[in-house]
């Protein structure tokens, strides 16, 4: 039960350390913080629910679809609410982002309704190694999310763009002056963050069988706080933050009590940053 239950952790923590890198990104390179991350996960699962139910596409062109509406619906946040507001400081925008999620999320509930849509299933075999039983299902969302992880990296670290990424996270102002467009750094990051979070969407609905209107509040804050665990500006961190909550969750799930899941993840957060205040793998800032 105890490798089961890490098994569980583990694809768990893959969904969380999707969002979290979102907010990675989006912090590294904006210095600021969204709260809308939620509900463009949230859309992008409700995107993916459409694509397998009402036109019975296949998972992977459902899962290209809810990332593709992520990317679009994070391109219009960055636009309509950071771009106008970037000299504004780092709480109209904070707020703006509080705003448009209470907006999509009361959209789909008028629209759609608030109760639970219910997503087919996908590859619903198991299989035996010694007295472990794993889901065929479990394996795809753990492989999936490793691809999108290692071609964030290659994005990040062999492209022209991934370049100018890392030159505007170490100094906007140095990056501009050495003609980077700002801009288009920052429309880029942002929308491949929200497509991150859609994918992570689109692969929750299939593993629950379910999505909801509300379901991104939940996975927005987990999301944000493995990112807070590994280190506001750590790739590695954020992804280590988010399997650690995901496996903290499920076993306590187990040996404790579903009702205590939430309680426990948290508590060890606290914990930790108590202790280490820049996250596991986060770099500690000197007090000037």
């Amino acid at each position: 039960m105890l490798i089961a239950q890490l098994i569980n952790g583990l694809t768990q923590g893959s969904i969380y350390a999707l969002i979290a890198i979102g907010f990675v990104i989006i912090f590294g390179t904006m210095n600021l913080v969204t709260f809308a991350h939620g509900e463009v996960y949230m859309i992008g699962a409700f995107m993916g629910y459409f694509a397998l139910t009402i036109l019975h596409l296949p998972w992977y062109v459902a899962l290209v679809m809810g990332m593709g509406a992520a990317w679009t619906l994070g391109f219009f946040i960055e636009k309509i609410a950071f771009r106008p507001l970037r000299s504004a400081g780092h709480m109209p925008p904070l707020l703006i982002t509080i705003g448009l999620a209470i907006i999509f999320k009361d959209l789909v509930v008028i629209f759609l309704g608030a109760e639970n849509r219910p997503v087919p299933s996908i590859y619903s075999e198991t299989f035996k190694i010694g007295e472990i039983q794993v889901s065929i299902l479990q394996l795809l969302i753990l492989a999936l999310a490793g691809v999108l992880i290692i071609v964030l990296r290659l994005l990040i670290q062999g492209t022209k763009i991934g370049r100018a990424m890392r030159a505007t996270a170490q100094d906007h102002e140095a990056a501009y002056a050495m003609g980077v467009n700002i801009n288009r750094v920052f429309s880029i990051s942002f929308s491949l963050a929200s497509c991150l979070g859609g994918a992570a969407g689109v692969l929750v609905g299939i593993y629950y069988n379910a999505v909801y209107p509300v379901m991104g509040d939940t996975a927005g804050l987990k999301g944000f706080a493995a990112c807070i665990f590994g280190g506001l500006t750590s790739i590695p961190g954020a992804i280590l933050g988010g399997l650690i909550i995901g496996v903290v969750e499920n076993l306590t799930v187990q040996f404790i009590a579903s009702g205590y899941r939430d309680i426990v993840a948290f508590l060890v957060l606290v914990v930790v940053l108590v202790f280490r205040p820049q996250g596991i793998l986060g770099k500690k800032i000197r007090a000037v």
